[in-house]
């Protein structure tokens, strides 16, 4: 049985959304988003936002679904806020700051991965005060977060409004968006309220490789479209990423893959409770963050893939260890993940 937590990246592509790949295998098909599949993709994710009059760009990579997505909504000259420990601050090489000419991410505090609504207002209130500091840009939210928390409804539709009212365009980081909505028991538009442009995930959740740029405001359409191209994420073979997309958002496939994988995080989460793991934060939809004592992990990574954060020793509750469940872990992978950690 190969064990591994490592990352949703891990997992494999869905069957359907493999069978929707291998059945647009054939023919001839118009390149660079001018495939037979892409008008009803757009369809589908207005209707799910319930943005009548979205655009939607398909990219391959979610570092490029997040650049070009930042790249739209700010001037070089501006700053994009963000949690201190967000995906585009710590895992992104730098490719918000290249894509966007060099905006400056300004890193606000917040515990459990959330930023703080006070530190977001001082914030907000001493960017742009005079031309010698970086003007309002964007304020980019992650949900679920990099601790494995969540947002509520309610925070976000705080912090949406508290940025847009300071002159903020918003974003949202949804790498794990199914995964929030999943947890939250709360629809996509829900979810969406609230912000200009969204980075809607695929890859992590069983899709090979796309992402979704939803754009709200369809003004913005056409410099994001060259933006696209000169950021190389413009597929030639644009099909294979349409394809994908529709055959995710077809019977909320999207939806039912993360509440799989929010289910086996539970269970997990329950076991490692019971073996006396300290949760470095609450999990609350598909990743884990949890120290246990050296041996434990010396023991289990032996057969096991998943990330050690530090080496904390075991005074401290051992090292920070990183467990996330792709849509396909079942019982009995969990349940022999805690059979190693317990000896």
């Amino acid at each position: 049985m190969n064990l591994n937590f490592a990352s949703d990246n891990t997992g494999p592509v869905a069957p359907a959304i493999m069978d929707a790949i291998l059945a647009a295998n054939t023919g001839a098909a118009m390149p660079y988003g001018n495939d037979p599949w892409m008008p009803g993709v757009r369809d589908a994710l207005r209707t799910l936002f319930d943005w009548p009059e979205a655009e939607v760009l398909l990219v391959a990579t979610g570092t490029g679904a997040n650049a070009l997505a930042l790249a739209g909504l700010v001037n070089p000259w501006d700053a994009v806020l963000c949690h201190r420990i967000a995906h585009i601050e710590e895992d992104e090489c730098g490719a918000p700051e290249f894509f966007t000419g060099g905006a400056k991410l300004v890193l606000v505090d917040g515990a459990d991965g959330r930023i703080d609504a006070d530190a977001l207002a001082a914030q907000i209130g001493r960017t742009g005060v005079s031309v010698h500091n970086v003007q309002k840009g964007a304020l980019s939210l992650t949900n679920v977060t990099e601790a494995g928390t969540l947002y509520t409804l309610d925070q976000l539709r705080d912090l949406t409004t508290m940025a847009r009212n300071g002159g903020f365009a918003t974003h949202l980081d949804g790498a794990r968006f199914a995964n929030a909505c999943a947890a939250l028991a709360c629809s996509a538009a829900d979810m969406v309220r609230g912000f200009d442009m969204v980075s809607f995930g695929g890859t992590k959740n069983g899709c090979m490789a796309v992402e979704a740029i939803v754009i709200r405001d369809p003004a913005r359409h056409r410099e994001m479209e060259l933006r696209r191209k000169r950021g190389a994420q413009l597929w030639s073979k644009h099909r294979y990423l349409s394809v994908q997309m529709m055959a995710y958002l077809a019977d909320d496939l999207w939806l039912k893959n993360a509440r799989a994988s929010n289910a086996a995080s539970a269970r997990l989460a329950t076991g490692l409770r019971d073996l006396g793991a300290m949760m470095e934060w609450e999990p609350q939809a598909n990743m884990i963050f949890a120290r246990l004592p050296r041996a434990t992990h010396d023991r289990a990574l032996n057969k096991a893939d998943y990330y050690l954060m530090d080496e904390a020793d075991d005074a401290a509750g051992g090292p920070l260890c990183r467990l996330v469940c792709d849509f396909t872990k079942t019982n009995a992978e969990v349940d022999a993940l805690l059979t190693l950690f317990a000896g």
